[in-house]
């Protein structure tokens, strides 16, 4: 249940008198955000501020803190999902969780209903430069689509061969928003966005040695891109990349009904 429909179901309890206000009123001191323990705060209005649910950052949490994270969220919501899962943490949290899903590329698990059907129009097109990306890759993929995107994805069509890219030209031809993900030098981006007419989001990737600076050197090459219209996120950042192409394709959406 969505967070719209479970207000309009604790409004409709307290008008046909199943629900007295005062246990209404009850309910809703945490409709915006609830406690967990003393460690978080679970900000469930974010989906109604923002149209995409609150995720669990993984990373420098315990499997405790998780766990207690996700059933206080599963509650409010058909999609729940953490990021930054690494095999052994997932294996701790579904000995609690039995339906807790596990997108491993991704490191990501979440909570969903059995078939992931698209909510919204447009697809979020992801290209990656190297086989090395694909973390980054698979998680703004993996994301998106808990997120209620339809997603196409095209790997390792990096500038080293860059007949790779040529030769899929239509695949970036038909996209309504791109999301390029590259390491090393990360000039994909650039030539991606030369050749496409939607808006290009660059993810720079910690993929790469020497020079590259734990993804420092492809995260500038794409700032200072003489191609128009890419949008720089942070290093590793497939999950934000993904929230601004749907961003982009909601806006649009809205658009259109105006």
């Amino acid at each position: 249940m969505t967070q719209p429909e479970a207000l309009q179901d604790l409004l409709n309890a307290v008008a046909l008198g199943e629900l007295s206000p005062e246990s209404a009123l009850n309910k809703l001191k945490h409709f915006d955000f609830e406690p967990v323990a003393e460690f978080a705060k679970v900000d469930h209005h974010r989906s109604l501020r923002t149209g995409f649910p609150e995720a669990i950052l993984g990373l420098g949490k315990t499997p405790e803190q998780i766990i207690q994270i996700i059933l206080t969220m599963r509650q409010r919501h058909p999609v729940v999902m953490a990021t930054r899962i690494e095999p052994a943490v997932y294996a701790q949290l579904q000995a609690e969780i039995p339906d807790l899903r596990y997108y491993k590329m991704a490191r990501i698990c979440a909570i969903h209903p059995p078939e992931l059907e698209p909510q919204h129009l447009g697809t979020i097109t992801l290209l990656s430069a190297g086989t090395a990306d694909l973390p980054v890759a698979e998680e703004a993929a993996v994301t998106a689509e808990l997120a209620g995107f339809q997603v196409r994805r095209l790997w390792d069509v990096g500038v080293a061969g860059i007949h790779r890219l040529l030769n899929n030209r239509q695949v970036i031809y038909d996209a309504d928003v791109m999301i390029v993900v590259a390491g090393m030098e990360g000039a994909l981006p650039s030539v991606v966005a030369g050749l496409a007419d939607c808006p290009i989001i660059a993810v720079p990737t910690s993929i790469g040695y020497g020079a590259s600076f734990n993804g420092l050197a492809p995260l500038l090459t794409m700032l200072n891109s003489c191609a128009a219209g890419v949008g720089v996120v942070n290093i590793d950042n497939g999950f934000g990349a993904a929230i601004l192409a749907g961003q982009i394709l909601r806006s649009a959406q809205k658009i259109r009904k105006a």
